[in-house]
Formats: C-alpha cells, structure tokens, sequence
C-alpha cells in the first residue's frame, strides 16, 4: 500500500477526530477570493453604453465598458416566465470561449416580452410585465435595479463589486496593451496601474500554490464577482452546503461562506467552511416579500453577506424620490466565482411558495422516490459478510424494529473494485439478495467514482480504451488517491462516459446485482486523498475544460449517470433511489443526500435540522443525517434522541465508522431498545403522509421538511427558527436535542392556528411558546387544527408488507376553518404514476361532514386498502355517525367520545380507501 493512502487511512481510524483547517483553504488563500475581496465598495469602473442597446421581444443586450481598463463586455437581459429576470454578462470578445454550466437547468427557460419604458442619457426604464414592475439600468456608473411600483426590489453592483477579470496573454500582464490605448491617460497612472500589475503577478494571477500542490492557472486571472443589495431584508437563507444556522450570518468580520464541493474530515460546526456540496442559490425573506438569487456557476464560489442599511449605499440620481428612513434594514451579498461567467436568476416571488415554484421551473423538482426509501436504512462502515448481513437482517425481526434498506460499505468489494464483490466474504451475492426480497426487503451497495488503476479489472480498462478518464494538464490519464490506491477518476461531464456508466448497471455488466439492490455514491466531490484540499488539481482536463470550471457539478453528473443505470437496467419501468455525498443545483432530480461524515455529539445532532432545512429550501428534499453520528460514540441517550429526530427527518439512516462499537438498535439493553422501536415505529405508521409531501414536493418544487416561515411568512418569530420544523403544512415537530434534558420550549406559530399533541391530543393555541415536559419517550410533534393526516396503524417488518394495509385517518379541526387534507397511493416503486395509475383524494370535513372526493378522475388505480378507523380531535359528542357510499347507501358507523379530550373515533367505516364517501356526524 503507498505511503499516502497508509497515511489517510492512519488519521481515519485513529482516534483523532478533529478537521484539520489547515488542509483546507481560508479567501486569504484562495488567490482570486483574496483579490476580489480587496476590492471596496465603492463607484462601480463599469459603464453602459447606451449606444450599443438592442432590444428584441425577448431580451435587451447591452455592452458595458471597464473604463481602467477599456475592456468591454456584453451585459444580457431577460424577462423570463413566472416572475423570474435572468442577468447574463461575459466579455464582448473573449479570448477563448468562457464556461457556461451545462445540463443544469432542465431547459432553455422560455421568455417573457420585455418592453421599452423611458430612455434617456442616464439609463433606460424596462417594464418586468405584472404589477408595475421594472427594471432599470443606470449607465454611469453601471447598475441594475429591479422594482415594484416606489420600492427596490433588489440592486446590482449598488456597491461598485461588480469585477470580471477578463482573459489575457501571460505576456500581457506587465505591462497591457489595452491600458496604454487609455485616452488621456497621464504617464503617473499608466506607472501605478503597471505597479499594480505587477504585484497583483505576484499573488496568485498565473500560478498559485496550496502547501505542496500547484496550480498552473494556463489561462491567468478569470474572476468574476457582483454584489446584490436587497432592501428591507434581514434574514437571508441556503447556499448549502454549511454546517451553520437556519438563518445565514454575517461575514464582515471573518470568511465568506465557501461553495466548493469537498471531502472535509469530521467537520467543525458554525462556521463558513465549505462542505461536500454546493447549490449556489440564496432566499432573502421579509414579512411583505421572498426573493432568491440563483448564480449558476459551477466555479469555486465564495459569498459575502454583511447588513447595512438602505440609505447608505442608494446612489443614482434616479432612485432618489425612493429612498426612505436609513433606519431601513438591509443586506448586501456579494458572489465571487473563480472562473466562468455570471448568469444569475432572480426569483421576484413574492411568496416563498412562489420561489419554490420558479426555481423547480429552471432546475426541476425532487424525484419521487420509492415509497420503500422513505423507510428505515441500517448501515454502517461495513457489514462484515454475508452472514454478518444475515444476522442483523433476523435481529430486526427478533426484537420487532421495522426495517427496509440494509448497506453495505466499500468492504464488500474484492480489493475496493466497485461493481464486484469480495469472492469470500460475499461469495452469493444473488442468495443474499433474495433473502432480504423474501422478506420484502432491499440493500444498497455503494459505488464510488475514483476506479482502481488495475490492468485486470474490467471496469477500468473500459474506462481507460474508450479514452473516458478525466487528464491531467500534460495530457496523461489523471490518477490520484482514493479507497484502492491508485485511482482514475471517469469525465461524469461526457455525455458518452454517463451513458457507459450508466450501462454498467445492467443485471447482466453488474454481476451478483437483483432488482432489490440500488446504489449509494459516495466520494464525488471527487475525493482525492493526496489531492490539494483533498480534491482534484483545478488544472486537470474536461475536454477543453479545466477542472477549475466545472468542480461543483462533478456528483451532480456521477449521481445522474447512476441513477440513469438504475432506470435503465429495469427498461425504464422502476424508479431509482441514489444516495449521494455531493451535489449541485439540480441534484434533487436523481435522488437523496446526506450531510456526511458528521460526529456523535450533541450538537452535531441539533446541526442536522438546519442543515436539512437550508437543503430544502433549495429544491432537495430528501435530506438525512446519519443516525448517531458517524465518527465517535454516542451515548445512550444521543442514539435514542438521534433515532427520534432521525424518524421525522426525510432520510432515515443510521450509519457508524469502521472505528466505532457495533451500534444495532438492540444493543443498549431492552429499554433503550423499546425506546428506539418506538421512533422507527412512529416512522413507519406516517409512511403514507411521507409519500404524499414526496408527491406534491416532485409535483411543485415545495419542500417536504420546511422552516416554519415557509408557513407562516409574516411572522417574524418564526424566520430565525431552526430547532424545529414543520412535515408539509400540518405537522409541526420539536426534536429534544439537548442533553439531560426535562423540557423543550416549543414556538406554535399562527395567532388563528390551533395544534393538536398527537400523542396526548391535548388542543394548544397559535402563537405562544409552549413549555412541554419531557422524559425519554417523548417526541414533541404537533397536527394543526384544520388537517388531515392519514396513517396506516399496522406496523410490519418493512413497509412493502404494509402495503394492502388499512389506514387511519387522523382529523384535526379548527373551529375557524375546514380541515382539509389528501389522500395519495399508487404502485410505490414504478413510473406508472406519470400514465395516470394513481389515486389522489381530498379529504375534508365542514359542517359536521367528512367526505373524500376524487382529485384526478382521469387517474386509474385500484387498491385493497380500506378505511379502519377515523379520529376526530377537538369533536364534539354526535348522537350518530352515519356512512353514505358511492352508490348512495347509508349504514351507521360505531364510534367512541372521549370527553375529557374531546376526541371522537369512528370504528371500521371499512370503506375502500379509493371510493367517493361521505360521514355525517348528527
């Protein structure tokens, strides 16, 4: 084995568990972020030329000029369907081509006609189409402000930060060319700007070393940055992926956060660090209005916020009949990309469902995920063999913990070849397979993107004849090291390599592979041991591209070729389910993340909720944390508070590190075991309400776990909340995240709302915060008054034996308004559903009358499902309950009252769950 993978693997299972910054770069290190930062707000260099305006029906072009350095560019404008203006600038004429992300977006987006206001010497005035909005352009200094009738929306290059460091000859940066043509420029100037140049040579332009490793920037200084003001805002939102709050903070007084995908080693909490994924888009939220900036680049991407307040940094004769109070809050964002060119989207809402919905227009929504993966995963850094697998798989069943996905780690490989497996721990595969299907079971498997350099495995010669492998900058296979050794790492951006790998997965390539096996990639920043910050020299090759242009889209495309394998390998009828570790703007079309190597403390268990919740807000809904904590060992109480929060998290998996004692559920004496079946239990039986926030999250871009703003955007004491969340609109959950502790404090948001204890039933008003005694069991979860919610009460051994079962329906009222809620089923596992083979309900009760009415009578679906039993929370006593059928027939339901709770349940109505009924309470 080679002295660095010895090395990696020493610090992996040692028992030092601590990041080392050091490995990791500061701005300061960072050549580009350290220039760009050193620039201050200020008058912008940049100027329209308003000469050069084209407008067409669906876009205005316009050339911008640096006048320090005569450099021009061309400034691109749209107006784009749903509330949405694209910004595009690169330079007029470039030396070679810019970067432009590919495959992002999910098309081209379709255009809205921009009209002509005013125009005169100072700027011109574009109307934006619905409610008096508009744009304008300044023209000296150059800057774009976006409006609603007398108010900003947001402004671009307010500050002056707007920088595109244009592309040159090295021979050129002594002394430009183009600097000397500078028409009246004094000989003093013309010395200090070649001063300047010169020092600027000197930190990082053309060459740039991190501790031992080069990079050797072939194509000099290609920056780009531009700040964002947006008025009356103070809570801005995402750009994950940071182990920090809900709401972001900010960075005056320290780093940017930093968006480039990275394999950081037990990762520190509350602060900027870049993490293993990046999705470059912010929300910005006030109780009048929600905003996002999306800026698609795929670069390493630093991003500023610092708060001031709107009169300080208004400039422009034209907006001054606008500015108000400077006691107006305001936040500045500042993105600084290192290469490629600036295309952002900005999302005008003015709801935060709105923004939801406009950035699922442009990147697509969550996959709808089988119904299985939203159950129970059991994992861990490895199950030893075959009989290893075989004796957890029956210790689920010995102490009756439902369960669905086991995995398997990088040991169940021969050698950590991916596609194989270890001839003797996992000699039959298949057998194993087919044990876990007898009991409606599945496993996950991973594959990793880095290929062990191996003339003898089939794998990589395929890679390394069809000429697949990204390069280095000399030209040569580019190999680093990663689990194997000596790794190649595929090009994931080559549409031929995805389509190759994506055949990979086909029962008859994949050997040992059943239907029941799916697929975790992990590694995919792309981890390289003894790489520069542990990732890929910047200076390989893509093709023409360098890998400093496409960095954070690497899992995006290892993730979309995997799971392209999964739905091919079954001709297109099953629906995939990938894990992945990195990720991008879009991920959230090709399956799950999770948030990575995290440690068994707990703060590193309260950090998963805004972690998911920041993941959310930008399109990808199935988010987990592993379970207990990867590194380290948890106490007692952590597991079993990490199970209870785990269980009402989108992705529920446990997961541990080849260093740590085996932490089965059942391994912490039978009270602690009762304790955690009872989490994965209530898990199980909100099966159906899980599936159904999937459906409308792949249906509307919503997220499934959500901030309770979302909800509840005009109140304030909801936007900096993040130690609680809602499930959809109607379950409200606080996780006890605090050791030894004997109460929570939960906020229940909405002055109209009340919310129901699902476990007591116990009726609690709207906006107060309510101290809630805790013990061991308790799980603080709320239904608010007004809902629906149907559960399935018979918990079997995984959720597929579940499915014929009966349902529960759980109602919820509000005197104030009709309870509503829906009903969604279909197959679970195919795309059938796009042909219309589903059943969707609503479900609602008014005037003492529950009914449940078709949702899609086009849909054809049939089930053998049935209604068991109907609970009715905040009731009062009928004298009796009657059914009506479809076909018109009455009959009389038995119910239950409980007076002192005032809960009514209705026993075995027995009506199909996909009929037309009414229930009339008298």
């Amino acid at each position: 084995m080679a002295p660095v993978l010895v090395l990696w693997m020493a610090v992996c299972l040692s028992g030092t568990w601590a990041v080392d910054k050091g490995n990791f770069k500061t701005c300061d290190q960072s050549a580009f972020c350290k220039r760009q930062r050193a620039l201050k707000p200020g008058e912008s260099p940049y100027r329209a030329l308003l000469e050069t305006m084209e407008l067409t029906n669906t876009r205005l072009t316009l050339q911008l000029i640096n006048d320090n350095n005569k450099v021009r560019l061309l400034l691109e404008l749209y107006r784009l369907q749903g509330n949405i203006t694209r910004v595009k600038i690169n330079e007029l004429k470039p030396l070679k081509p810019r970067y432009e992300v590919p495959d992002v977006l999910i098309r081209e987006p379709p255009t809205e006609p921009l009209s002509l206001l005013s125009q005169d010497e100072n700027g011109v005035v574009l109307s934006l189409g619905a409610e008096s909005q508009r744009v304008i352009v300044s023209a000296r200094p150059f800057r774009l402000d976006i409006m609603e009738g007398r108010e900003v929306l947001m402004s671009l290059n307010s500050r002056g930060l707007l920088a595109f460091e244009h592309l040159r000859m090295r021979k050129d940066t002594q002394a430009d060319p183009e600097a000397e043509k500078k028409e009246e420029a004094d000989p003093a100037n013309q010395a200090e700007a070649a001063k300047e140049e010169e020092e600027k040579v000197e930190d990082g332009m053309w060459e740039e070393t991190f501790k031992s490793h080069s990079d050797s920037k072939p194509n000099g200084p290609s920056a780009v940055s531009l700040d964002f003001s947006l008025p009356g805002v103070e809570h801005v939102y995402g750009i994950p992926e940071h182990a920090d709050t809900l709401r972001l903070k900010t960075t005056d007084n320290g780093d940017p956060y930093r968006l480039y995908n990275l394999d950081v080693f037990q990762y520190e909490l509350y602060n900027p660090m870049a993490l293993y994924g990046a999705v470059p888009v912010m929300l910005a939220h006030n109780a009048q209005r929600t905003t996002g900036i999306f800026w698609l680049n795929a670069a390493e991407t630093w991003v500023d916020i610092s708060s001031n307040t709107a009169g300080k940094t208004v400039f422009g004769k034209m907006l001054d009949y606008v500015q108000g109070s400077s006691e107006t809050p305001q936040t500045d964002v500042r993105w600084i990309s290192e290469s490629g060119i600036i295309d952002v989207f900005i999302m005008l809402g003015p709801t935060p469902k709105d923004v939801f919905s406009q950035y699922a227009s442009l990147t697509g929504t969550q996959s709808f995920p089988p119904l299985t993966s939203l159950g129970y995963h059991q994992c861990r850094w490895n199950y030893n063999d075959q009989e290893d697998v075989q004796s957890v798989d029956a210790g689920f069943d010995e102490h009756d913990i439902p369960y669905d996905f086991i995995w398997l780690d990088i040991e169940h490989t021969d050698g950590k070849r991916y596609f194989t497996w270890d001839p003797h721990k996992f000699a039959t595969p298949k057998e194993m397979l087919q044990g876990l299907m007898d009991k409606k079971r599945k496993m996950v498997a991973i594959v990793d993107p880095h290929i062990k350099v191996d003339s003898n495995y089939k794998i990589h010669n395929e890679i390394r004849s069809r000429g697949f492998y990204i390069k280095n900058k000399d030209g040569g296979d580019y190999e680093g090291w990663c689990w194997p050794g000596s790794a190649g790492y595929p090009d994931f951006t080559r549409a031929d390599m995805r389509a190759w790998w994506a055949s990979m997965f086909a029962y008859d390539q994949y050997e040992g592979s059943m239907e029941n096996l799916y697929t975790w990639n992990d590694m995919n920043e792309p981890s390289v041991f003894n790489g520069p910050e542990v990732t890929m020299h910047k200076d390989a090759m893509h093709g023409a591209w360098e890998h400093r242009d496409v960095h954070n889209t690497y899992g995006f495309y290892v993730q979309m070729a995997t799971a392209e394998g999964l739905i091919q390998r079954s001709g297109g009828v099953e629906r995939p389910f990938v894990l992945t570790r990195a990720f991008f703007a879009g991920s959230q079309r090709y399956g799950a993340v999770w948030t990575g190597d995290n440690a068994a403390e707990w703060d590193h268990l309260k950090i998963s909720i805004p972690m998911c919740l920041s993941l959310g807000l930008v399109g990808i809904s199935f988010c987990g944390a592993d379970v207990g904590g990867f590194f380290k060992s948890p106490s007692t109480e952590l597991l079993v508070r990490w199970y209870q929060t785990g269980a009402y998290q989108p992705f529920f998996r446990a997961h541990a590190h080849l260093d740590t004692p085996r932490r089965e559920p059942w391994l912490f004496g039978p009270e602690n075991t009762a304790l955690i079946r009872e989490a994965v239990r209530q898990r199980y039986t909100l099966m159906p309400y899980w599936y159904q926030q999937f459906y409308q999250a792949h249906r509307t871009g919503q997220p499934v776990m959500r901030p309770l703003w979302v909800e509840y955007p005009q109140d304030p004491a909801t936007f900096a909340l993040d130690d609680e969340f809602l499930i959809g609109r109607d379950l409200l959950v606080h996780p006890v995240t605090e050791e030894g502790a004997r109460g929570v404090t939960a906020y229940l948001p909405g002055k109209d709302e009340v919310w129901f204890d699902v476990h007591t039933f116990q009726k609690h008003n709207g906006a107060q915060n309510l101290y809630i005694p805790v013990t061991m069991s308790s799980i603080p979860v709320f239904q608010r008054g007004g809902s629906i919610i149907p559960r399935k009460l018979r918990v079997r051994r995984s959720s597929s034996c579940m499915e014929h079962d009966p349902y529960t329906l759980y109602v919820a009222l509000n005197p104030q308004r009709k309870a509503e809620g829906e009903l969604y089923i279909d197959d679970g596992h195919t795309f059938n559903y796009e042909k219309k083979e589903f059943i969707h309900r609503r479900l609602s009760f008014a005037n003492n009358i529950l009914s449940s009415v078709n949702l899609a009578p086009d849909a054809q679906f049939t089930t053998r499902s049935w209604i068991e039993r109907i609970v009715i929370l905040g009731a009062s006593k009928p004298s009796k309950v009657t059914l009506k059928a479809a076909d018109g027939q009455e009959s009389q339901i038995e119910f239950d009252f409980d007076a002192s709770m005032s809960v009514l349940t209705l026993r075995k109505p027995g009506m199909n769950s996909g009929a037309d009924w009414t229930v009339m309470l008298q």
